[in-house]
């Protein structure tokens, strides 16, 4: 089997966001050197860190300016041949706004654009608020008619925008923190890591995955892990179809398919302990093809290939990320010798109890990803790199300004339980805000109350979205559904969030009621449903 063919659908887009630096002494950056054009005067610096950054303001600036924090980057080369990274060369490009349509519409209204490429790419959440900080300050400082700042960036950006409004809301009029990794990095590395520690134990127990060496040691068997995932990953591919375990798999997975098991069981047991979602870019979980596997498909085959296709990001991020953030925090930061990996999937056996072989098979994977299975070792990581990277910037959940996520609802590398952890946080918050008003009122007799200060808004997938080809095999080559993969949004849909943030800059208030349902529906694909909860991070349900 070719391999471009084999990894055809596994194109694994950005990945998350992940590791750290120390944050920058108090040094002064040089100011910065713009052209001076009247329509849009364009200005190029470093900030005191050596973060590379590009301001943007128009002759009619308006005195908001929108900074914008780019994604997740990774902190080293990427080889050839690597799905969806293959040939990247490390960059600190500055970045000002999402992408140039959003930004010429944004400096066409008035609205000055500015945003940095960061010191070091990576993990590097601490260095990007203190970039953002001090970016702040050299704008204003360039441009003393500004009024209002407002910040927004994607995964990671969302990760540092979300820090930067809970540790210096002073500096920000209102923030948008979209498909971002909330709270702390572990809950991410975590789902990440159990895939791999899944796939490492059952189909390849050749790939490394954790405790990787410093230098250049540790950048070639990253770079070999990554080779053996995705060639994996193709073997597993082909596997669902065929039944066949690839030639790989350990002495415990060969005992599984002896017993019976077929390796899409297998596959999506991985996905369902580790949380990955069952309903990906091309995989709607509902669809099958005509004739005889019109049920059967969404019934046992779509939710493996789901998680096939959504833990080739999970994969990838655990691999880059965890090296990155184990140098940083000095030893393994992944640790599942305390995992109750059946507990994790007490409601999933159920629903998936088909897919899953049924009782008998759910209790023989169980039986062979158990602690008490020598074939199936857990990793234990080291105390000191945990705490570490536990002191790494993480987030509250305290909402202090106007702030508005949107994330897809099927987003493999930072999911829809992110953004759901902070609503539900906020929700404790604002209904202490209530309570604390209702005080205030049987003492003043005055009630005032607390004004909203959270949006959430979700990327919707449509009903069905899995074709067929005449033969009856799922198309893959097709553009990943809406509220799919990561961080893909339309130009609509970030133009919705920046009216809202430039309303939040100009009034004080979000745009509510009537006037928010008709903005709303003109990004399409888009639900503010309050009703709506999407499921948190197996992480996050554990603490």
């Amino acid at each position: 089997m070719k391999k471009a063919r084999v990894l055809s659908m596994l194109t694994a887009t950005a990945l998350v966001s992940m590791m750290v630096v120390a944050i920058p002494t108090a040094a002064h950056a040089a100011a910065p050197a713009c052209d001076g054009k009247l329509t849009v005067n364009s200005c190029a610096g470093k900030t005191s860190d050596g973060a590379p950054y590009a301001m943007m303001v128009p002759g009619n600036f308006n005195g908001t300016v929108y900074l914008y924090s780019h994604g997740y980057r990774p902190s080293v080369n990427v080889v050839a041949g690597i799905p969806g990274y293959g040939g990247y060369v490390v960059t600190d490009t500055p970045q000002p706004g999402p992408n140039a349509t959003v930004i010429g519409s944004l400096l066409s209204q008035g609205f000055a654009v500015v945003g940095s490429g960061f010191a070091r790419q990576g993990w590097n959440a601490d260095s990007g608020v203190a970039t953002d900080v001090e970016l702040i300050g050299e704008f204003k400082k360039q441009f003393p008619t500004t009024k209002h700042v407002v910040a927004w960036g994607e995964s990671l950006g969302g990760f540092i925008t979300q820090a930067l409004a809970e540790t210096h809301p002073e500096l920000v009029d209102a923030v948008a923190p979209m498909c971002m990794a909330a709270g702390t990095v572990e809950a991410e590395l975590t789902m990440a890591g159990d895939f791999l520690w899944g796939v490492k134990t059952l189909f390849d127990p050749s790939i490394q995955g954790t405790n990787y060496a410093a230098g250049a040691a540790g950048y070639v068997q990253e770079m070999t892990d990554l080779g053996k995932f995705f060639t994996v990953l193709g073997k597993l591919q082909a596997g669902v179809s065929t039944g066949v375990w690839p030639d790989t798999s350990s002495a415990t997975g060969l005992a599984l398919q002896k017993a019976g098991i077929p390796v899409r069981s297998a596959l999506l047991m991985l996905g369902l302990m580790s949380g990955i979602g069952t309903q990906s870019a091309h995989f709607d979980s509902i669809s099958g093809p005509a004739g005889a596997l019109k049920l059967a498909f969404p019934l046992a085959v779509s939710p493996a290939l789901a998680v096939l296709e959504n833990g080739a990001n999970a994969g990838a991020l655990a691999i880059l990320a965890t090296q990155d953030v184990e140098q940083q925090s000095g030893g393994v930061i992944f640790d599942n010798t305390k995992t109750d990996y059946a507990a994790r999937i007490a409601t999933e056996s159920v629903i998936f109890n088909v897919a899953l072989s049924g009782d008998e098979g759910i209790a023989g994977m169980l039986q062979a990803l158990s602690p008490l299975n020598p074939g199936a070792p857990r990793v234990t990581g080291n105390p000191e790199a945990i705490a570490k990277m536990r002191a790494l910037l993480s987030h509250t959940g305290k909402i202090n300004v106007p702030t508005i996520t949107m994330t897809g609802v099927a987003d493999p590398i930072t999911p829809a339980g992110g953004p759901q952890w902070l609503a539900d946080k906020y929700a404790a918050q604002y209904a202490a805000e209530k309570a604390a008003a209702i005080a205030a009122f049987k003492t003043t007799g005055a009630y005032v109350p607390p004004v909203k200060k959270l949006l959430s808004i979700w990327v919707t997938t449509p009903a069905t979205y899995t074709t067929f080809t005449a033969a009856g095999l799922p198309v893959t080559s097709t553009p990943p559904a809406p509220g799919t993969n990561h961080c893909v949004f339309t130009t609509a849909q970030y133009q919705v969030v920046a009216k809202q943030l430039a309303s939040v800059a100009s009034t004080g208030l979000m745009i509510t009621g009537g006037p928010l349902r008709t903005l709303i529906r003109k990004g399409k694909n888009l639900s503010i449903d309050p009703m709506y909860r999407a499921p948190l991070l197996k992480f996050y349900n554990e603490q």
